[in-house]
């Protein structure tokens, strides 16, 4: 049957989970970062006490801390009852059991509760719903979606998708989603109309494997890029041409 859920449940994955799911470099957290649909995600309240630059946005923010609070207890033991019932479907590595996978994601969720009241004070927690961003253009250096896009494409359609990444596009240079499969394993029905849709639209977009693999086969993420405007793509060209003759 595989993993099955009538709705978007608020479920939060944590800061290393982060990292790995979107293969963040030191140079890429240094970067102004927008996340969509974080959810009860600790990656916001993590990057920030390192001195991150960061925003989440996700309609679960238009609650307060304790109705968040009460929605991940109505959800929690659903979805590990999920994860029991599907083990076949998941790589026990870095989380050896279904109770791990619990007391890591309760962990992280702990995280964001305790630093929500005031990262939502100062702007880092923003309520809303894609595919609309209430932000100007150009607002951040990379926009990532984590466990949003593409894993719910039972629910939201392929124009659901395709506005939410340009939308994404237009507050962001790059974009990042992981995973590329829906919640019962298989590969996003939306995956290659967004790919040819978007690369047809000028945008540079690949699929690249990350070392994150947690729901089995689901170890890429997507990446779009604005195409290199021409005297951009030459001064690239010439920096890389000086290198190598230095070399």
């Amino acid at each position: 049957m595989g993993f099955t859920l009538d709705k978007v449940v608020p479920w939060g994955r944590s800061y290393d989970e982060y990292v790995g799911m979107f293969d963040l470099s030191p140079r890429d957290l240094e970067q102004s970062i927008l996340g969509c649909g974080d959810s009860p995600a600790s990656f916001n309240a993590t990057l920030t006490q390192r001195s991150g630059r960061v925003v989440s946005f996700d309609p679960v923010y238009a609650f307060d801390a304790a109705q968040i609070r009460g929605r991940i207890a109505d959800t929690y033991e659903k979805v590990l009852e999920q994860l029991r019932q599907n083990q076949a479907d998941y790589v026990w590595g870095m989380m050896r059991s279904v109770e791990e996978v619990g007391r890591v994601r309760l962990s992280a969720m702990e995280n964001f509760l305790a630093d929500f009241s005031a990262g939502k004070r100062d702007g880092r927690y923003v309520a809303g719903e894609l595919p609309r961003l209430p932000f100007a253009s150009d607002t951040f250096d990379l926009a990532l979606s984590s466990h949003f896009l593409f894993l719910y494409s039972d629910h939201l359609s392929e124009t659901f998708h395709l506005e939410s990444l340009q939308e994404m596009l237009r507050v962001a240079r790059e974009v990042r989603v992981f995973p590329l499969l829906t919640l019962d394993g298989r590969r996003s029905p939306h995956l290659d109309s967004m790919i040819d849709e978007l690369g047809r639209s000028g945008f540079a977009v690949s699929t690249r494997r990350v070392a994150y693999e947690f729901q089995r086969g689901g170890n890429e993420m997507l990446v779009i890029r604005r195409a290199v405007e021409p005297v951009a793509r030459e001064s690239q060209e010439v920096a890389e041409n000086c290198a190598r003759t230095l070399a």
